[in-house]
């Protein structure tokens, strides 16, 4: 595949607390072919040019076990925040596997962003990180209906799969959940959605889900997303929000209320803190099982 220069992979993140504990960034990859409708890298503050083509950066995991050899002091790396560190690619290509392997020799913890059932594949490596540090992989799903799923992310795994890779990493001993986000106004903004996703994460034994009740869209990512959901609903959005960044579900008040009753009830973790501070206990409990 094609590869790009990079003149180095790791950068530090000032809110670490903020973003599931995450320190450290990391983007193996450039660019996504997943189809999303809603991606907000791909405005053009990211520079990333031709987002729909894939490329690697050349010599990533090496370069990733280089740096996180001059690291003094450990901390959480941050995989897929930019884009899927699972696509197509991956499976034959295992950059994201081998950049785990140095993740777990220099003894980092990791949080995973991903929308694939790929991830089910380096459990053993997720296994190997959790004897010394946090692991955290988040599945995002954004609605419970395969068929609506595939025409808004249309080159990735279904809703169905997804759910299927968390039970799987569930079973496996893997801190795992969901990033409910985001909820498109008009599309996927319903209480049966949120009803349906919750209910679905009980039943896999998600640690927690992360919401976002509305969408963000900016520059040239607005225009891609309007192309795309056709000129009834662009025209109902720019009569509600007009230029407005952070597109905010006109009922995101009544679907937070009805999300976090359902999460309660269910016994689903979805603020932020409590999720960090989640995760970093199970390693520990994890460590003391050992023994």
């Amino acid at each position: 595949m094609e590869t790009v220069k990079a003149k180095r992979m790791i950068y530090a993140v000032q809110c670490g607390q903020s973003w599931f504990g995450v320190t450290h960034n990391v983007n193996i990859y450039r660019g996504c072919d997943h189809g999303c409708i809603y991606c907000d890298s791909r405005s053009s503050c990211y520079r990333i040019h031709q987002f729909d083509r894939i490329r690697v950066k050349e010599r990533a995991d090496q370069k990733i076990d280089h740096e996180l050899s001059n690291k003094r002091k450990t901390g959480v790396i941050g995989l897929g925040g930019m884009n899927d560190p699972y696509n197509r690619f991956e499976a034959k290509e295992e950059y994201t596997r081998r950049s785990l392997m140095a993740i777990d020799k220099h003894r980092f913890g990791v949080h995973v962003i991903t929308k694939s059932d790929l991830v089910t594949r380096d459990i053993d490596l997720f296994q190997s990180i959790m004897k010394h540090s946090v692991v955290n992989v988040g599945i995002t799903i954004t609605t419970i209906d395969d068929a609506l799923q595939q025409r808004i992310e249309r080159n990735v795994s279904s809703t169905s799969e997804r759910f299927a890779a968390l039970q799987k990493l569930r079973q496996n001993g893997i801190f795992s959940g969901v990033l409910m986000m985001p909820l498109l106004p008009f599309i996927n903004d319903t209480i049966a959605n949120v009803e349906g996703i919750v209910k679905r994460a009980k039943d896999v034994d998600a640690c927690y889900i992360y919401p976002s009740f509305g969408v963000t869209l900016r520059d040239n990512q607005r225009q891609h997303f309007f192309r795309l959901i056709g000129p009834e609903l662009t025209e109902r959005y720019v009569k509600t929000f007009g230029e407005a960044y952070m597109c905010q579900s006109p009922q995101h008040k009544t679907l937070r209320a009805k999300f976090e009753q359902l999460c309660d009830e269910a016994g689903i973790l979805y603020r932020m803190a409590d999720i960090v501070e989640a995760s970093r206990a199970f390693v520990q409990t994890e460590q003391l099982s050992l023994f």
